[in-house]
């Protein structure tokens, strides 16, 4: 094992979270000036916001399931089975869920998948600076681990698991917590709905 440079997880975490959260501000506020195309009760509104409420639930469940995994353990070793033998980071894969099922809730596919790209910017950058201590601290079993695993794209033809895995419940709690939020752009959306629909906010641009 090679020597590493200092990694702190927590701040890494922290300027995500911070980033997702200007991100999504930013596309909130576009959101309170945008309407779909299709109006705010036709079925293929009403449609996309019912994918994205779907979209959510499976990010959240996703969520919880890596962290089963991953919880406690990202900087003591590889995890390699599970959800992590056929991709290198799932559980942001379920958190692009997450995110196309936020932005789904303005009830416009243009902007769920605005929503969507915009997270997977912000964790590509997390990735890199991940690896890159990864690499370093682990050296050769890390190498081959990302020789041999997806970055993203699952390749399910590598899935292993085991028979037990130790769960270390905080980590567990903690992350449905963080996924719990994603509920919040239901009553976000509902309420900018409303507000458009009484008039209070004017909208400036129609998208699909």
């Amino acid at each position: 094992m090679t020597t590493s440079p200092i990694f702190d997880l927590q701040a890494v975490q922290k300027v995500r979270k911070g980033a997702v959260l200007a991100a999504l501000l930013g596309l909130v506020g576009l959101t309170m000036v945008s309407q779909s195309a299709t109006g705010l009760d036709s079925p293929l509104h009403e449609g996309v916001e019912a994918v994205g409420l779907a979209a959510i639930v499976f990010a959240i469940v996703g969520r919880a399931w890596c962290s089963l995994y991953i919880g406690g353990r990202k900087k003591a070793e590889i995890v390699s089975r599970g959800p992590y033998s056929i991709s290198r980071n799932p559980l942001y894969i379920f958190s692009f869920f997450g995110a196309f099922g936020i932005g789904a809730q303005s009830g416009s596919l243009t902007l769920a998948v605005l929503f969507t790209l915009a997270s997977v910017a912000v964790f590509y950058l997390t990735v890199r600076r991940e690896e890159a201590w990864l690499g370093a601290t682990f050296g050769a079993a890390y190498a081959d681990y990302k020789a041999r695993t997806p970055r993203f794209l699952p390749d399910f033809s590598r899935w292993h698991d085991e028979p037990e895995l130790s769960v270390r419940p905080s980590f567990f709690l903690t992350t449905i917590r963080d996924g719990l939020v994603f509920l919040l752009a239901i009553p976000l959306f509902e309420a900018v709905d409303l507000a458009q629909a009484q008039g209070w906010l004017a909208t400036l641009v129609r998208l699909p």
